[in-house]
């Protein structure tokens, strides 16, 4: 039933049930056990553990599965890392080692990045991403599954040069910077060609554009040097006749016309982007995902839980293609209690 929803969704066809996602449920173990009986906690095997999240998702609905192939990785060991607070439980997660991979300006101004990064067979990398596919759909075949690209501007040339270099690079000279950004759209475009040649359906791209604030730099900038370039990179996509699902985090509100002239079919979000906006403007022609705010069901009351569902599920249903979801993701440390609450909510408003 779930990926016949998240179809329909992602085909204007108006599901009687509004669909659902959520994020980062894999790790909170508290509600896998609650919902699925499974005994499962942070030091449970492998095994237990996909139990017990194939299990949620089957309980909860899950219509898409959230995922990307092309990340950081692709770099190699010429990229900076800039550690990682503590997240999950236990904050398994915690980096304290950092590394960066450019100092010089002149020598970030200059990068070819053909040079230092390579080519790939796009053939290849195509069946690649299939497969990538495949396995991601026997794994979790309830639902929608995606592969796709997470460094597809902005948060690739992030991960190469990190926010010290990045921000640095665009302030001494904005021109130089908008050049080396054009360059990385360049480069990274045979990934967008591989991904277009594969038989992969459903595509999820990423990009985080702007900060909880909105953009980082001038939309000018961005205007001239960086959404041009995305969006020929998805128009391979979309002319091999690809379902093309864009996520950005952060306030992305001056940014929303932009990401649908650059051709996607579904705009995913976190409530620091107007869900009203979009459903008014876009809400017939595009996919909408997401927008309940963390922050509340991980510390609101009942009613602020019960009336934040509401306020989704009132601007979403008039959307043939609006999808629920918890965005930015479900936080760890959330009652158990209010996820539950939060759930119960949903069935009890998700028929149109």
């Amino acid at each position: 039933m779930s990926y016949e929803l998240g179809m329909q969704a992602f085909n204007l066809e108006m599901p009687e049930v509004v669909p659902r996602t959520e994020y980062a449920y894999q790790l909170a173990y508290g509600l896998l056990k609650a919902v699925t009986g499974i005994d499962v906690d942070m030091n449970s095997d492998g095994d237990t553990k996909f139990d017990a999240i194939t299990a949620f998702e089957r309980a909860w609905d899950i219509s898409l599965f959230w995922a990307t192939k092309i990340g950081s990785g692709v770099f190699g060991d010429k990229r900076t890392t800039m550690g990682h607070s503590g997240f999950e439980e236990g904050y398994k997660d915690y980096i304290d080692n950092k590394h960066q991979a450019f100092t010089d300006l002149e020598e970030i101004y200059n990068l070819d990045f053909d040079k230092t990064y390579g080519r790939i067979d796009i053939n290849a990398t195509a069946d690649m991403l299939y497969e990538d596919y495949l396995q991601r759909s026997r794994r979790h075949p309830t639902g929608v599954n995606t592969s796709g690209i997470y460094v597809t501007c902005i948060s690739g040339m992030l991960e190469i040069l990190g926010w010290d270099m990045l921000l640095l690079a665009a302030g001494e000279d904005s021109k130089r910077f908008g050049e080396f950004a054009i360059r990385y759209s360049k480069w990274i475009s045979q990934y967008f060609q591989a991904l277009a040649k594969s038989k992969v359906p459903v595509c999820m791209i990423h990009d985080d554009m702007v900060w909880s604030s909105g953009p980082f730099i001038a939309p000018a900038w961005y205007d001239k040097y960086v959404f041009p370039y995305v969006k020929k990179n998805i128009s391979y996509l979309k002319e091999a006749g690809k379902k093309v699902l864009f996520t950005c985090d952060g306030g992305y509100d001056l940014f929303v016309d932009r990401f649908v002239d650059i051709g996607v079919d579904a705009l995913i979000f976190e409530p620091l982007t107007d869900l009203k906006y979009i459903c008014e403007r876009y809400g017939k022609t595009h996919s909408i995902i997401g927008n309940v705010d963390t922050r509340i069901i991980m510390r609101g009351s009942r009613e602020d839980i019960e009336n934040e569902v509401r306020r989704c599920m009132d601007l979403g249903k008039p959307c043939p293609g609006y999808m629920l979801a918890i965005g930015n993701q479900i936080s760890p440390g959330t009652k158990v209690e209010n996820l539950l609450y939060y759930n119960e909510v949903y069935e009890k408003l998700k028929r149109r």
